[in-house]
């Protein structure tokens, strides 16, 4: 499994660029809508508390920084980070709609190299952009460092089953959706890049490895669909500077 991704990166910043318009519509088809079902068990999980200061990594079209400025309430604050200006306008759009533009910021940054102090956050979230960043660990590298000692850290990523004949299935089901993606979409080329991305990333196994050679501590994760997906959550020790 791999663990960086070798694609130069203006050219996934490319990519994303080009699918944001159908970016929503796609993630319902290809996980058949059980993204959002992952993603309300993740926050259940996380138990964010009011007033807090979160960091959403890669945050796209902005459902998970929306959900996780609900949780901060009116006291807190969410900076939604990504590095594709056409996924933030929707973003912005849907902010706005939801009525959290007093505690939401959107900003357009690299998640390899955050443009933010250490130990600035209570929380720091990155959703299905693990797989597409082209170093992995750098990214939970910088996590670790921006988030407070005791802060949070979690991912929402998609995962491998690791049962055989399960294993099977996901593949078998990887090979339908690039025929998914012709009938729904023109960029079916962008589309078969991230479904790549999703077949090639480390398992909930070793992604929690991952966290632990970032120097995270109290690694929890939970797969859904028999393996389809994983959330992640981790804490920075108290103790550290």
């Amino acid at each position: 499994m791999t663990l960086t991704n070798h694609t130069p990166e203006p050219q996934v910043q490319s990519l994303f660029q080009r699918v944001a318009g159908n970016y929503d519509r796609m993630n319902n088809l290809i996980s058949l809508g059980t993204h959002k079902h992952w993603r309300k068990v993740a926050m259940a999980k996380m138990v964010i508390k009011p007033g807090s200061f979160v960091l959403d990594l890669c945050c796209g079209t902005g459902d998970w920084t929306i959900a996780l400025a609900k949780a901060v309430g009116p006291s807190g604050q969410v900076i939604g980070l990504d590095f594709s200006e056409e996924m933030l306008a929707i973003a912005k759009k849907k902010v706005t709609a939801a009525g959290m533009n007093d505690r939401v910021t959107l900003v357009q940054g690299d998640a390899m190299a955050l443009p933010y102090d250490k130990n600035h956050f209570d929380v720091v979230t990155i959703g299905f952009g693990l797989r597409n960043v082209p170093d992995a660990n750098q990214v939970l590298r910088e996590m670790h460092r921006v988030v407070r000692p005791g802060g949070k850290a979690a991912s929402l990523e998609t995962s491998q089953p690791t049962q055989p004949l399960v294993k099977l299935g996901w593949q078998a089901y990887f090979k339908l959706v690039p025929l998914m993606t012709k009938l729904a979409v023109r960029n079916y080329q962008d589309y078969a890049y991230l479904e790549k991305t999703a077949a090639e990333f480390v398992d909930a196994k070793q992604l929690a490895k991952m966290f632990v050679n970032a120097g995270f501590k109290s690694i929890d994760y939970q797969t859904f669909d028999m393996g389809a997906a994983a959330f992640h959550s981790a804490r920075k020790s108290h103790t550290e500077n």
